[in-house]
């Protein structure tokens, strides 16, 4: 294993803020009762904050800032072109900042810092997308000649209560962000508690571009607390969630009272499909960096590869030496390309199932913590990219989204046992398939359980296409003008243009 870093002792961003607060109806507050927990580093894991802990009272009036925003301020009624402008204010500003971002990120999340800057980047991008969908939206309309014309009305649902992960969170707040408020909603936004640092800083982002006070609301807190008052709300009429399965399962169950519309991107179990006549050398460099990229912290990682039998060994030999070989260390290094894991709790969750993995396949290459860091990151969450073959599709490290540097790889003999492998699972977010059969590619992409898949490539987005997966990946679609559909009414309104013959009950 290889370790670099430029850093001789633990990087401490300045200017780091000690407490972090909520951001409700325009003002940085503490919790109604007081509470707070710990924000800890993934490299030192020790406390370097203290985060406001949003509890009903919080989210109550987080809410009622919001829903009085929606109710009786501008920004609904603004627009499409004025919102526009305001939102690719909020772009430059993400812009501007980008490396500040980035290093906080890199600080809050353990992201290597090259990679969390291509994440701030985005989220500047997904402003500027959805202020340009916005303008550029068009509505139904349909004529029926000499008697009627009937539109579409497209309205702002009301108050969007997004809830974020912990994985790059600033471009995955943006990603919710940005069409919400596009559409002319107003919104809650509660962070992952593992990572709220960086979510701290849209406040003043949003009001130097023009937000008005109320629209964007920051509530910090567990799931179990503020994410459920948010959820239960009944001024909330839409909840967007990104997150793990089971806590989509509850979000569910507790939108029901409500009749909430919901939008759910849940865990992702993402096959890689490499058959013979692939691009091997191109296969190998995707999968890698589709597993081990973000720390292998990724809902749409290709962490089962599946590969036909007559290249399984050249591969697994090849794709086991290039793991062996990726650099583990300092986040804030440019050379790192795994980093610390988010949290300790994660990394045991991690941990736990390499040695679940080690009776369950071949260990080819990690297996554990890297050897040799330095003293001073002794103390991170580092786990060497770990990679097992000969893998049984009934083990647990094929069937369990395990959601880090961790990937299985099982050989398949044809085409149906490929299929068969690829949609075994409960998941269906992502697949990504290499082949130069045309006939083949269209034919498997169109079988295979999931959402979206990329052909001979890894996760490269259209922002105009749709997100989202099938099964237990989620429900609903975001992305584009899915987005815009998500976070509005569509109201069909009808318009007479001639008498209308109407029955006359009751005039004999």
């Amino acid at each position: 294993m290889t370790q670099t870093s430029v850093q001789s002792a633990h990087y401490v961003p300045a200017d780091l803020p000690t407490s972090i607060r909520h951001f409700i109806g325009g003002e940085f507050v503490d919790s109604v009762g007081g509470e707070t927990f710990d924000v800890l580093d993934p490299v030192s894991n020790q406390t370097y904050a203290t985060a406001a802990a949003g509890q009903q009272a919080d989210i109550d009036l987080a809410v009622a800032a919001a829903k009085d925003a929606f109710d009786n301020g501008p920004w609904p009624r603004m627009l499409p072109r004025a919102r526009a402008r305001v939102l690719h204010r909020v772009a430059d500003a993400v812009e501007a900042q980008d490396a500040r971002l980035a290093e906080l990120e890199t600080f809050d999340t353990g992201l290597p810092i090259t990679q969390a800057l291509g994440q701030a980047q985005r989220a500047a991008e997904n402003f500027r997308f959805f202020a340009d969908l916005i303008v550029a939206q068009a509505d139904d309309t349909y004529k029926v000649p000499g008697k009627q014309i009937n539109y579409v009305n497209r309205k702002p649902v009301g108050v969007a209560g997004l809830i974020t992960p912990w994985n790059t969170p600033f471009m995955l707040e943006s990603w919710k962000l940005a069409p919400a408020l596009a559409s002319g909603c107003t919104v809650v936004l509660k962070p992952a508690e593992f990572t709220p640092l960086s979510a701290s800083l849209w406040a003043e982002i949003f009001r130097t571009a023009g937000v008005p006070d109320g629209v964007f609301n920051l509530v910090n807190g567990i799931g179990e607390e503020a994410g459920d008052a948010l959820v239960k709300h009944p001024d909330v009429p839409l909840i967007s969630f990104t997150g793990e399965t089971t806590t989509g399962q509850t979000i569910y169950r507790n939108c029901a009272a409500n009749l909430k519309g919901m939008s759910m991107e849940l865990g992702g179990k993402s096959p890689a499909v490499v058959f013979a006549d692939a691009d091997l050398d191109a296969a190998i460099d995707s999968t890698l960096f589709g597993v081990f990229s973000l720390n292998g912290e990724r809902c749409t990682a290709s962490s089962r590869i599946l590969v036909e039998r007559s290249i399984y060994d050249d591969f697994c030999t090849r794709y086991a030496a290039r793991a062996a070989n990726i650099v583990v260390g300092d986040p804030h290094d440019p050379k790192t390309e795994v980093g610390a894991l988010v949290h300790p709790e994660h990394y045991a969750k991690v941990l736990s199932y390499v040695e679940i993995g080690k009776t369950e396949g071949r260990l080819l290459a990690g297996g554990g913590r890297p050897a040799g860091l330095p003293e001073w990151l002794a103390q991170g969450n580092y786990v060497s990219p770990t990679v097992f073959a000969d893998v049984a599709p009934t083990a647990r490290i094929f069937q369990e989204e395990i959601f880090g540097p961790v990937v299985a790889i099982t050989p398949f003999d044809t085409d149906a046992e490929a299929l068969a492998l690829a949609n075994g699972v409960k998941y269906g977010l992502a697949a990504y398939i290499w082949t130069t059969d045309l006939s083949r590619a269209h034919n498997f992409a169109q079988s295979v359980d999931a959402g979206m898949v990329w052909l001979n490539s890894h996760n490269v987005r259209d922002l105009r296409t749709p997100f989202g997966g099938v099964k237990a990946s989620g429900l609903g679609h975001e992305g584009g003008y899915r987005s815009i559909d998500f976070y509005t009414d569509s109201q069909a309104v009808h318009i007479t243009l001639a008498p209308v013959h109407t029955p006359r009950f009751g005039g004999n």
